[in-house]
């Protein structure tokens, strides 16, 4: 037996290892929707036998879908009670808007067909520049909670600004307030030790989105939670781009200083934020948060019409990929993008580019120098599909800049989590509001061309002249960009 196992070894390992490279090549071909993954998953489970199919069970499995499939679906919430009178149809909507802007009414019944979320009036939306203006009113809004919290977000850093969030809303715990934090599982661990741990033992009640035990420090990891939603009361919310951390302070000369952008949101939509975070709370921890401590009566606070938009690998895929070819299908004069990281697929590049030659002027506002080597890397090796057409591509000088925001006909905003690139548009959870307000469009064009006049427009020249190596290493970054 033991010289038959000695001679067989071989055999039996040839055999299993062809078993697992069939199974889960069987597994991509069912179950993976775009055919240029499912290639090249394929590829890499054959090329390298064991490894890749190693691979595709730790990175390209989405076990969230699976996950949320078996979970009881949550009760209605009363948000048809409660916003029933603040409702607009995009008929209505076409109605309401001055006649310039009418065209801009499909977008609405766009993102109705997407979300089945209703499109709001009565909103007060502020824009909040980076963490000096973002942070003091959060913390503010917490120290004056009466009865609930809920806090989502990518990054909770275990710094000087953690700290006062960890502070203020173990304050809030003391004072009776039910609070509910949410925090991404790789997120937390941007630093050491996570600030998990302080919000536990000051009885914050704290729960890790998806945990994980792969490696903390590598920034490409899949099916998180991008998500940055907090709101104060069930009335006063916050949501967009911003992570809770130091450098975000930039008038405290933070080492690494990032500049950003995040919104105070009052009025009926604050509910559609609220009904993102609890069904993530009730996926996470398997508790519904429902009734009037977390879903109070709203009245209208300002003039904004708003829809909430979530986005993620799981009920809710694609939507804000398809809701962005939506608002560049519709507009008639100017695009302005801003976004940390831009890589769009090709079917995005193209509704950029027939919006371009159709007469629409599309500015693209990225980082000169990205935090992330890679995605810059790829980034470069894609933007003359962007520039041969007629879209104009600006650099913006550091500090790093995370704002994210696309702005149409200076009338239709969209704000919030996602960037422009396959991860955030497929594989994390994102959520955004898409806003109808030429008094808040013309705010955030401000802070745009604010930038842009600081930006240096990027021809197509400079792009094609870059030398043969550089060519060479962005192209190979770029074949990543699905799993960047």
């Amino acid at each position: 037996m033991k010289e038959l196992l000695t001679t067989s070894w071989p055999y039996i390992t040839a055999g299993a290892t062809l078993a697992l490279t069939v199974l889960a090549s069987i597994h991509v071909v069912i179950y993976k929707r775009d055919s240029r993954a499912a290639v090249g998953w394929v590829g890499l489970i054959w090329l390298a036998p064991v490894m890749g199919a190693v691979l595709y069970m730790v990175l390209g499995i989405n076990r969230v879908r699976r996950k949320a499939a078996k979970l009881p679906r949550l009760s209605t919430l009363p948000v048809v009670d409660h916003l029933s009178s603040a409702r607009c149809t995009a008929d209505e909507l076409a109605l309401r808007l001055p006649p310039p802007e009418r065209h801009l009414a499909p977008i609405a019944r766009l993102n109705h067909k997407l979300t089945g979320m209703p499109l709001l009036e009565g909103n007060a939306i502020s824009p909040l520049i980076n963490g000096d203006e973002a942070y003091p009113a959060m913390l503010t809004a917490i120290d004056q909670a009466q009865s609930s919290i809920t806090l989502t977000t990518y990054i909770f850093g275990n710094d000087s600004c953690g700290r006062q969030f960890v502070d203020s809303l173990a304050r809030a715990v003391r004072r009776g307030v039910e609070v509910r934090v949410l925090i991404d599982s790789v997120g937390s661990r941007y630093s050491l030790p996570p600030v998990t741990y302080r919000l536990r033992l000051e009885r914050v009640n704290t729960a890790c989105f998806m945990p994980t035990y792969l490696p903390w420090s590598t920034p490409y990891l899949n099916l998180r939670s991008h998500r940055k939603i907090m709101v104060v009361d069930g009335t006063i919310g916050f949501t967009g781009g911003m992570n809770i951390r130091e450098g975000n302070m930039l008038l405290a000369a933070p080492l690494h200083p990032t500049q950003d952008i995040h919104f105070r949101i009052e009025g009926p939509v604050v509910q559609e934020l609220q009904e993102s975070f609890v069904q993530a709370w009730h996926f996470t921890t398997g508790e519904t948060l429902s009734g009037p401590l977390w879903f109070p009566s709203l009245s209208a606070k300002g003039d904004v019409i708003a829809r909430g938009i979530p986005d993620g690998p799981d009920k809710d895929y694609d939507k804000m990929r398809l809701a962005f070819h939506g608002a560049l299908s519709v507009a008639r004069e100017s695009v302005a993008i801003m976004t940390p990281y831009f890589l769009p697929d090709a079917a995005l590049i193209t509704a950029l580019n027939t919006a371009a030659m159709r007469g629409v002027r599309v500015d693209i506002l990225i980082p000169e120098k990205n935090n992330l080597r890679l995605v810059e890397w790829a980034c470069q090796a894609q933007l003359w599909q962007i520039l041969e057409w007629g879209c104009h591509v600006y650099l913006n000088p550091p500090p790093f800049d995370h704002s994210k925001l696309l702005l149409v006909d200076r009338a239709w905003s969209m704000i919030g989590s996602a960037n422009w690139d396959p991860r955030s548009l497929r594989l994390n959870f994102e959520f955004g509001v898409e806003c109808y307000s030429t008094t808040l469009a013309e705010q955030l064009h401000r802070y745009f061309d604010e930038k842009l006049n600081k930006a240096r427009a990027l021809p197509l020249d400079e792009v094609n002249s870059r030398a043969l190596p550089i060519k060479i290493r962005d192209g190979l970054a770029r074949l990543f960009s699905p799993y960047l």
